[in-house]
């Protein structure tokens, strides 16, 4: 079994409230601005954080996200998906405006360009053994369970497509939907763009590394 050292997660749909990932809107982001956004950052400490704590903190994340490969989407508890975006809050991320056909698991046409560049970007080797999250989110139309299960749907999609098109590692991709729970723009539920993807990098490496 190959050992995890390091951890990416890439969430597929809304930006989660509590960050401020870099955002991309409208024209197509290229595979190098979504690798120049994912690039692991140096760690740093506050004074009351040392070296032991850094280290129980990144091997209790990768144990969690360890237990999240080679899930079905539908299997995921409230509390695991609620665990990952915590997780998610703190690690550098992109937003892309991928989007789907309305009532629709299918990426929209002007969105296939973005997904193909996310592929290219994935598929980088500084990205080498890496574990994602694809993480799926809708606007507000229709009723709580039937987003919930429309989310997940489109992370599958996106994740068929970068396992079919670029090779990549199914085990390496663990899908997540988020429903309407987290809108782009929380004053514009119904708005379209909150159906999106949002990258968020994982790894706990540091930079030079």
């Amino acid at each position: 079994m190959t050992r995890l050292n390091g951890l990416s997660i890439v969430t597929i749909g809304a930006a989660l409230s509590m960050t401020a990932g870099l955002a991309f809107a409208g024209d197509t982001v290229s595979a190098d601005q979504i690798l120049s956004a994912l690039k692991p950052k140096p760690l740093t400490r506050g004074l009351s954080t040392g070296p032991q704590e850094d280290t129980a903190t990144q091997a209790k994340e990768a144990g969690f996200v360890n237990t999240l490969r080679n899930r079905k989407t539908r299997s995921l508890s409230l509390d695991e998906r609620q665990e990952i975006a915590e997780i998610a809050a703190t690690k550098p991320k992109i937003d892309l405006e991928i989007h789907f056909d309305y009532n629709s698991a299918d990426i929209s046409k002007d969105s296939m360009p973005s997904v193909q560049e996310l592929g290219k970007a994935l598929s980088n080797a500084s990205l080498k053994g890496s574990t994602f999250v694809v993480a799926g989110h809708t606007d507000a139309m229709g009723g709580e369970a039937y987003n919930q299960d429309l989310s997940e749907r489109r992370a599958d999609t996106i994740k068929k497509y970068l396992t079919d098109k670029y090779g990549l590692v199914g085990a390496n991709l663990v899908t997540v939907g988020y429903g309407k729970t987290q809108p782009k723009d929380p004053n514009a539920p119904m708005d379209p763009a909150n159906r999106r993807v949002q990258v968020v990098n994982m790894d706990t490496k540091t930079a030079s590394k």
